[in-house]
């Protein structure tokens, strides 16, 4: 298993996270995030450890770059609600190649069955880690009769 610099790894951080407030108010959050709205601190620290410091203060595009909504995107594989599948099928179409990757890791994970259309899409990405995600995600729909 890999270790992050603090510590955990993200998927740590994040069940830490949902024991502390809850997996509905996790989730929430990473919906919050991937849908536009503001990304507190407290919350990018869980998602993200250290690295969240950058860009709370403004690196690496800051709050409106897209590392919010990839550490967001990561978030959902670890706490999941299915009020988090239109932002799922969203991201499949992000303009950050990271997030649409997320995006295909969340399906395969939890058989986001909706989201098959943007999976057969992202197969043709011009990313070779968004078109693999795309396609482990097809093949985890297909095992799962979708």
């Amino acid at each position: 298993m890999i270790t992050s610099r603090w510590g955990m790894t993200p998927r740590e951080s994040v069940e830490a996270e949902c024991r502390k407030k809850g997996t509905k108010n996790v989730v929430a959050r990473c919906v919050e995030i991937l849908s536009g709205g503001d990304a507190d601190e407290e919350t990018l620290h869980a998602l993200a450890g250290p690295a969240s410091i950058q860009v709370l203060e403004g690196g690496e595009g800051g709050l409106s770059g897209y590392w919010p909504r990839v550490w967001a995107m990561r978030g959902l594989i670890y706490a999941w609600n299915d009020s988090a599948t239109p932002v799922v099928i969203a991201g499949a179409s992000d303009e950050s190649w990271r997030v649409r990757e997320m995006s295909a890791r969340v399906v395969a994970r939890h058989q986001v069955s909706d989201a098959l259309e943007e999976m057969v899409a992202l197969r043709g990405d011009e990313v070779p880690r968004v078109r693999e995600a795309a396609e482990r995600a097809l093949t985890r729909l297909a095992e799962y009769g979708v």
